[in-house]
């Protein structure tokens, strides 16, 4: 394995806009993460990873963001919420949790794929395309509950990894890939820090730190990677961010507010970061 490993985290319409100016913050300050040996994409973590590798600049993706650029409308209602969460904490068992969300994707009348792969090929601004062999994008299987991950070497279009990576639960319908039925990469962990195991210095940013259910929060997974040894540097939210982005993480008139203060952190967390990301 490599050196160095870059994650990158779910957190829907306003974590992404947040995890956008945390790059753009660490860009600026002189760190270059797209030099990382491996980039772990999920969900949103896995849209702006795909960009990122592609060519697109961090700042680009920070000034899109304040200009409200990259927006969707998801229209969650509080039903869909009520069922999510009802499925995702129905059990202790982390992996029976995944398998009732999974089941509860399946079940819902959410529309046809195609709707999620429309959405998700505009958030990726024209990259169709993997962008070399660093990324790994992760997904659920819908069925098993299962978390695996999708690279250049799978036979997966990019589209439809990223589409598998962001389709929300009950929201979205989960994505065929490979004849299987995949739900959001965030599922069971909303950074899938654990996948950087192998790695001596792991960057992560995680905008929602914990997964809804039973299921280890990035917080946790850093502490064990530190424990066998890995230099981890984790970012998640600070109260300011938190106050920022708000509780609603759909809500698109956020956006500009969690870029600013990903910003913020970003630009904080270089002097830890740049030493061991050169």
């Amino acid at each position: 394995m490599g050196s160095t490993a870059l994650v990158l985290g779910g957190g829907a319409l306003v974590g992404g806009a947040w995890l956008t100016g945390v790059l753009a913050g660490l860009h600026d300050a002189g760190v270059d993460v797209t030099r990382a040996d491996i980039v772990i994409g999920t969900s949103a973590g896995a849209v702006f990873g795909a960009r990122l590798l592609a060519g697109e600049p961090a700042r680009e993706l920070y000034a899109r963001q304040l200009a409200g650029a990259d927006g969707v409308e998801l229209g969650v209602t509080l039903g869909q919420t009520v069922r999510y969460l009802r499925a995702a904490l129905g059990s202790r068992d982390p992996q029976r949790s995944a398998r009732r969300l999974g089941a509860a994707a399946l079940k819902a009348r959410t529309g046809p794929e195609s709707v999620v792969l429309n959405v998700v090929q505009g958030l990726l601004n024209g990259v169709r395309e993997w962008p070399g062999d660093t990324l790994r994008i992760t997904a659920v299987d819908a069925l098993s509950g299962h978390l695996e991950t999708f690279d250049a070497d799978s036979g997966v279009p990019l589209l439809d990894a990223v589409a598998a990576s962001c389709a929300v639960p009950v929201v979205w319908p989960p994505v065929t890939v490979a004849g299987r039925r995949w739900m959001d990469g965030g599922s069971r962990s909303t950074a899938n820090l654990h996948l950087a195991r192998g790695h001596h210095h792991v960057l992560a940013v995680a905008p929602i730190p914990a997964a809804v259910g039973p299921h280890p929060g990035a917080e946790w997974q850093a502490a064990e990677l530190a424990a066998d040894g890995v230099d981890v540097t984790l970012v998640t939210p600070d109260r300011a961010a938190r106050r920022a982005m708000g509780r609603d993480m759909t809500a698109d008139a956020r956006r500009p507010a969690a870029a600013r203060a990903g910003y913020a952190q970003g630009s904080a967390a270089a002097a830890a970061v740049s030493e061991v990301w050169r």
